[in-house]
């Protein structure tokens, strides 16, 4: 049985243009009817843009997502994979759910018993564990690892303290876009180079442990921030995020001359 781009279009909600694309660019191509005819799609591409919607959903971009693809694991071993990284976030969001409600519940009760509510409670699936997956896909085992070590390692106080820093350079973005800044600007700059020191403060980042994170990390995160929503959600939104990525682009090109971003 084979299917129109009209009809896959419908049942998935991926556009005609999207899917023009994505076989335009080899990631999943359409069989034809005739050299002329119109796109036609079997099984086996079914079963592949369920992985590419799967894989994109997980931040990936079409050359990783393309990469995975192509990495010879046959279909049922890799949607278990995939299946498995949802029932992950299945469970994380559950436990946020379940957080929020706790804290609802506390802060409507008398003033005193405000106080009672635990730091471990309200943050309940607030972690970083549910990036395990696509930062071993990115960047390798190791990475996560070592990450998450050190993240544990903090403790609450300190995990507090980080994110607080976090907040605090998220801000300074916001506000350099909401002012107009150019890109190229000292005052952006000076916020990149902020953001470029938090990216190797993490042990296990490309980069750590040398001044600077790795170029192409760098740029992959840059161009990340605009294409996945729950990143450019930071940065007030998709123009926001723009913001974010031109200014990174413009620091590469300074922070390693004679390799253009």
């Amino acid at each position: 049985m084979q299917w129109s781009i009209q009809e896959i279009a419908r049942l998935t909600g991926v556009t005609s243009r999207t899917l023009r694309h994505y076989d335009a660019v080899g990631l999943l191509p359409a069989g034809r009817t005739t050299a002329s005819g119109p796109r036609r799609y079997d099984r086996t591409a079914l079963v592949r843009l369920q992985r590419i919607l799967l894989l994109r959903d997980l931040g990936l971009g079409l050359a990783d997502i393309a990469e995975v693809l192509d990495s010879g694991q046959d279909e049922a071993t890799a949607l278990r994979g995939h299946l498995a990284s949802l029932r992950a976030e299945e469970g994380r969001l559950a436990r946020q759910i379940a957080s929020v409600e706790r804290t609802i519940a506390a802060l409507e009760k008398d003033p005193e018993e405000k106080e009672a509510i635990m730091a471990k409670d309200m943050l309940d699936g607030f972690d970083h564990t549910q990036y395990e997956h696509e930062v071993t896909e990115r960047w390798g085992r190791d990475a996560y690892q070592t990450g998450d070590a050190w993240w544990r390692g903090l403790g609450e106080d300190g995990q507090r303290e980080w994110k607080a820093r976090l907040d605090e350079l998220i801000k300074a973005w916001t506000d350099a876009a909401e002012a107009g800044l150019d890109p190229a600007s000292d005052e952006a700059q000076a916020v990149a180079a902020r953001h470029a020191a938090w990216l190797v403060s993490v042990p296990g980042t490309p980069g750590h442990g040398e001044g600077r994170p790795d170029r192409d990390y760098l740029l992959g995160l840059a161009d990340l921030y605009v294409a996945d929503e729950r990143f450019a959600a930071n940065y007030g939104g998709t123009d926001g995020a723009m913001f974010v990525r031109d200014v990174l682009r413009v620091y590469a090109e300074r922070a390693y001359p004679g390799v253009k971003a």
